[in-house]
Parts: C-alpha cells; structure tokens; sequence
C-alpha cells in the first residue's frame, strides 16, 4: 500500500497536543481516518458534514488527495 504524505496538504494538520497528533482536517477536532471510515460505511458527504462538522471544501479536497495518490506506483522500503 502507498503511503499518504499528508505534509502535502494545506487543509490537514497534525499538532502533538489535539487529538494525540492524529491527521485533522484544518481547524477540526476529527482524524482524516474517521472521516474516511464513516465514507466507507456509506455516509454521504452531506451526512458527514453535518455529523462531524467539517466543511464540504475540506471533505473534497481530502477525497481528491487520495484519489491522486492512488494513482501513483506504491514505494515499498
């Protein structure tokens, strides 16, 4: 599996202190990973928007980084 660089992203933060340093959509207090695990259990963007409260913009902009990601070759070390 590819790994993410999130540092790329101007829309996430990873801070020590909020949320044990977990990958946060900017201005938020929830993991990217919650966001994309309630994705995959088929909420729609609207329901997360309004579940989780992140912005549309946030919530697109992350589905659209890993979806470019997904088409890159996978480095393995």
């Amino acid at each position: 599996m590819a790994t993410l660089d999130w540092c790329q992203r101007s829309a996430v933060e990873s801070m020590s202190g909020k949320v044990s340093g977990a990958w946060l959509p900017r201005g938020s207090r929830k993991p990217v990973h919650v966001l994309v695990e309630n994705l995959e259990a088929g909420l729609t963007i609207e329901e997360l928007i309004e579940r989780l409260h992140a912005s549309e913009e946030q919530l697109v902009s992350l589905m659209a980084f890993v979806g470019r990601s997904l088409d890159k070759e996978p480095t393995y070390s």
